[in-house]
């Protein structure tokens, strides 16, 4: 008959400290995915262009109400304010519009305007006296003061070159009438970049 063997007490110690020391690697294994992606999150579409109307209601007659009814929208989606001056909005051609000492509040809306106007809280205008944004296709691009690319939008061409109408409610389902891009309806010719 063999007699029982002990184990000694510093190697009990020393199975509980590694079982111990594997298992907290075990949970901050599981758990940094999940802050890493919070951190993500929150670094995410704090300024985005959220419609635009590149085609005015209309005749295309170069008064200046009809070229204030081309317009983009610009929303701080964030609780704090944003000082936008030094950005710039561009079309694909080049035409750029630069905010001038303008702060965008939290969960506010600016709407830029091609026609001559009063600056608001609201409204903002470019003061031209020629249509920016082509009916067929563009391209809204949002950059900030340092040059980079915050967000763009593009209507009247897939980016597998398809021609698609942002206001073609057979295509879309959208009621509203053609020459109007809402972000709420659609999302593709969106391209996000992160800040």
């Amino acid at each position: 008959m063999s007699t029982p063997t002990r184990t000694p007490a510093y190697i009990t110690v020393r199975r509980l400290a590694a079982a111990s020391v594997a298992t907290g690697a075990l949970v901050s294994a599981i758990t940094l995915p999940a802050s890493a992606a919070d951190h993500s999150r929150h670094q995410r579409g704090q300024v985005e262009i959220t419609a635009v109307q590149y085609d005015s209601p209309g005749r295309d007659n170069y008064s200046n109400r009809s070229l204030n009814r081309e317009w983009v929208e610009i929303t701080n989606t964030t609780r704090r304010s944003v000082n936008l001056d030094g950005w710039t909005l561009k079309n694909r051609d080049g035409q750029t519009y630069t905010f001038d000492h303008f702060r965008l509040a939290g969960r506010a809306t600016v709407r830029i305007h091609t026609g001559i106007g009063r600056d608001t809280r609201t409204d903002l205008f470019q003061d031209r006296r020629y249509y920016v944004w082509d009916n067929r296709s563009d391209t809204a691009t949002l950059r900030n003061d340092y040059g980079r690319r915050i967000d763009t939008e593009s209507w009247g061409h897939h980016r597998d070159g398809g021609k698609h109408r942002h206001g073609d409610k057979n295509r879309h389902g959208d009621k509203r009438h053609h020459g109007q891009y809402d972000r709420g309806q659609y999302d593709h010719g969106r391209h996000h970049y992160n800040r």
